[in-house]
């Protein structure tokens, strides 16, 4: 059987003009052409040679013996040679290169972007790429709770977080409580691994452990004191909302880190205010 979007071993069972024909074996009425300036040099009937399946410009089934950087169900970071109205095609090694379309898309990409794609037939049985790469990552990491990490955002989610690829291999998740920072689709982002669930998915988390973060923290509240000339116009008794909206903290670091600040006597706090002393 001939299959779309994958690497074989055939057999050559015709020879033409303009390349030969592969099969299975020899009795086989399924045939595949495999163009002349792709035939190895010397091959002669009944020969096996390794191909790639895929499609050329006229959607018929055409066998490579160039390496593409993508096969079926397998995930690559691939760069956008052109765009078009239906999508952008990316580069993945041959001649005629990969769509990716709108759909299949998390973010927006423009010529010389790099994104992670996985392999997929569509409806109309054409191979396609999509950046929607949850069903193909892998599950079977060595990694271990703490460990360090670093993966690329694939796509982001009101509901659930930042779904990552760590090595650009394993499935992880930021959760959405954990997300702090600018963290957009495309990010390579470094990150401690809080959790390996029973199905081997990550947890993580881009914040350190809570005695790890508190200096961090408490150094970056400084920072911002310092930039309202060393009169922050809120205390620890703020509403979450605006804690995170100005020091993208959770209202619970931000008092850690205070109450680290006010041990040290590097702050005073007021009824509406923090002050530099």
């Amino acid at each position: 059987m001939i299959e779309l979007g994958k690497v074989q071993t055939l057999k050559i069972v015709k020879q033409v003009e303009f390349g030969v024909y592969l099969a299975d074996d020899m009795q086989s009425s399924e045939k595949v052409l495999l163009p002349s300036k792709q035939v190895p040099k010397g091959a002669k009937m009944g020969d096996e040679t390794e191909v790639f399946i895929y499609r050329d410009s006229k959607d018929r089934l055409i066998a490579t013996t160039n390496t593409p950087k993508l096969t079926l169900g397998e995930v690559a970071r691939l760069r956008v040679a052109q765009t078009a109205p239906i999508g952008v095609f990316l580069d993945w090694g041959l001649e005629k290169d990969l769509l990716l379309p709108f759909k299949e898309q998390t973010k927006r990409l423009k010529e010389g972007d790099e994104c992670l794609a996985a392999l997929y037939i569509d409806k109309s049985n054409r191979l396609c790429a999509t950046m929607k790469i949850y069903p193909y990552l892998k599950q079977d990491s060595s990694y271990n709770k703490d460990d360090r990490v670093s993966g690329t955002v694939y796509e982001i989610s009101d509901n659930f977080g930042a779904f990552v690829a760590v090595d650009d291999i394993y499935s992880a998740l930021i959760p959405k409580h954990e997300l702090y920072g600018n963290i957009r689709v495309g990010d390579v982002v470094s990150a401690r691994i809080t959790e390996v669930k029973e199905d081997g998915k990550l947890s993580l988390s881009v914040r350190e452990k809570a005695y790890m973060q508190i200096g961090q923290d408490a150094e970056k509240i400084l920072k911002i004191i310092d930039s309202y000339d060393g009169v922050l116009p809120f205390s620890d008794k703020a509403s979450p909302e605006t804690i995170k909206r100005e020091t993208n903290m959770s209202k619970n670091e931000f008092k850690r880190a205070v109450g680290h600040l006010l041990k040290e006597g590097k702050i005073s706090i007021g009824e509406k205010c923090i002050r530099r002393i």
